[in-house]
C-alpha cells in the first residue's frame, strides 16, 4: 500500500506532477531493507518544497513505525527523485532517529 497519493510529485497546491512515484516507492523499499522493517509496517516519504532561507529548495522526509509503534524519521535535504541508498541512514542510528514521548520535533 502506497502511502503518496496518486502518481508522481505533487507540487505546493496537490497538483500532482509527473515521474515521482517511481522514486517514492524506492526510498520506501531502501528504508525498509535497511531498518529491517515489513510489508505491515508504515513507511511514509513526502517530498516538501524547502521554506527557510539557505536551505534547498526540496527536501525528502522519510518517516517510519515498527511493531512497536514508534515513530522514527529523518530528513534528506534533496528531492526524492535525486535521493540514493547511501542518503538512508545506517542501521545502528535507528534509536536515534526514534522520536520520544513528549518531544516535538519542529524541523519534520
Amino acid at each position: 500500500m502506497s502511502l503518496f497519493g496518486g502518481r508522481g510529485r505533487r507540487d505546493v497546491f496537490g497538483r500532482v506532477r509527473e515521474g515521482n512515484a517511481d522514486a517514492v516507492e524506492r526510498v520506501k523499499d531502501w528504508t525498509r531493507a535497511r531498518f529491517a522493517l515489513g510489508e505491515e509496517d508504515t513507511v511514509l516519504v513526502v517530498e516538501l518544497e524547502g521554506s527557510l532561507p539557505g536551505f534547498p529548495p526540496r527536501e525528502t522526509l522519510v518517516a517510519f513505525w515498527g511493531a512497536d509503534g514508534r515513530r522514527h524519521h529523518f530528513k534528506v535535504f534533496k528531492a526524492v527523485d535525486q535521493v540514493a541508498q547511501s542518503d538512508v541512514p545506517p542501521a545502528w542510528l535507528k534509536e536515534s532517529l526514534a522520536q520520544t514521548g513528549g518531544t516535538e520535533c519542529l524541523c519534520c
